[in-house]
């Protein structure tokens, strides 16, 4: 279904931010740990098309120029896309080259880190005892949006307030990953990466660059006076 001009505004509302929480979800997957499963997603096309749909549904422009038959290459080998992610994002003599850990990216990361955990428990969220799951990690942030946003879709037609979910994606995105996934893009034109990678974050960062856009647009400028 899309979100025509036909739609009344509550349910049009209703529809986008379901389409935004798929999104959010959507970008986690094809971002995390590249095993079997997600390369087969990859491989096979279903990735890239659900990415194209959903974003396509929130707004066309978010789809110009993307480079599609990048994100259906998980390589030759079987284990191409690991052995890259590995490089890209787990390893390296002082670090790896292109931390998904936001942080990582500016001074104080203890701050950053308890900051978003704050944003977490707000909404009684807590994190699991996975390393992986530490609250500047990007797959957690996306999580987190996603959630948001499937809370406001939730909210439209129980005409509750949705106004808490919608602050709290822009008050997040301004301050965490719309914030830091820019320099992350940057890391990545440096290192020379699989094609996959590279567009999947150039997808992404356009992505959050249009949501913050929005938010601030729709409800207001978020307050940037608490950043780390």
């Amino acid at each position: 279904m899309t979100a025509g001009t036909s739609v009344d505004p509550a349910r049009r509302q209703e529809i986008l931010a379901g389409e935004r929480s798929r999104a959010y979800q959507l970008f986690c997957t094809a971002l995390s740990y590249p095993e079997d499963d997600l390369c087969q997603a990859i491989q096979s096309g279903a990735l890239s098309d659900a990415l194209c749909e959903v974003l396509s549904t929130l707004d066309e422009s978010l789809v110009q120029d993307a480079d599609w038959a990048a994100l259906r290459d998980a390589g030759d080998g079987e284990d191409d896309l690991a052995v890259e992610f590995s490089r890209l994002f787990d390893v390296g003599a002082s670090g790896p080259p292109c931390p998904l850990y936001g942080g990582l990216y500016f001074g104080a990361r203890m701050k950053t880190m308890e900051e978003a955990v704050r944003f977490y428990n707000h909404f009684g969220l807590t994190l699991s005892d996975d390393p992986r799951e530490l609250p500047d990690h990007l797959t957690t942030q996306l999580e987190f949006l996603h959630y948001l946003a499937f809370q406001e879709a939730q909210e439209v037609p129980r005409n509750g307030d949705a106004g808490p979910y919608q602050r709290a994606q822009r008050d997040f995105l301004a301050r965490h990953p719309g914030r830091w996934v820019s320099k992350l893009r940057e890391r990545l034109e440096d290192q020379k990466p699989a094609a996959y990678f590279l567009q999947l974050i150039r997808l992404l960062e356009r992505f959050l660059a249009g949501e913050l856009a929005r938010l601030s647009h729709e409800i207001g400028e978020p307050d940037r006076s608490t950043h780390a």
